[in-house]
């Protein structure tokens, strides 16, 4: 699992698209979280592959590679945050805790019921503007700066 416990775990339940991941490593980096990457994902997944998109950040990001769910899921202790449409609890009104991992799904179809089953909360971001959903790695970004920015306060 992760090389050192950070703040924040971020998973990539297979994700489809490279440059959507190479964001999300860059933004781990900089905000110094963990990432888990669930395959199977929609290209070769390498971290010299994951260069194009991430640049160098993909050098300083806590990548951790899972073979498939049951993999991550089995060595994993601390509560999954889904973020997901489909919730009801906005990402704002959520108490977030040093540890949390937040669950993202394939661009294209989330993640499948029992994924869905094994965390331990869902929450959304509202879309008052009338839209379906934000890229993947925009909503993974907002949510997780929340997070950080609820937990930061907390320790100091």
């Amino acid at each position: 699992m992760s090389k050192t416990v950070r703040l924040l775990q971020i998973v990539a339940y297979q994700p489809e698209i490279a440059l959507n991941l190479g964001t999300i490593v860059r933004t781990c980096a900089c905000l110094d979280l963990s990432l888990h990457v669930v395959e199977p994902c929609g290209f070769p997944f390498s971290v010299k592959a994951l260069k194009r998109s991430a640049m160098d950040y993909a050098d300083i990001a806590d990548i951790n590679h899972h073979n498939d769910w049951a993999s991550f899921n089995s060595g994993f202790v601390g509560r999954k945050i889904l973020l997901t449409t489909k919730a009801k609890q906005s990402y704002t009104d959520f108490e977030y805790q040093e540890g949390d991992a937040l669950i993202l799904g394939r661009e294209s179809a989330g993640v499948p019921q029992n994924v869905v089953d094994d965390c331990d909360a869902h929450i959304t971001i509202p879309m008052p503007g009338g839209g379906r959903s934000l890229n993947v790695a925009t909503s993974m970004a907002m949510v997780a700066g929340e997070a950080v920015r609820q937990l930061t306060r907390i320790s100091q």
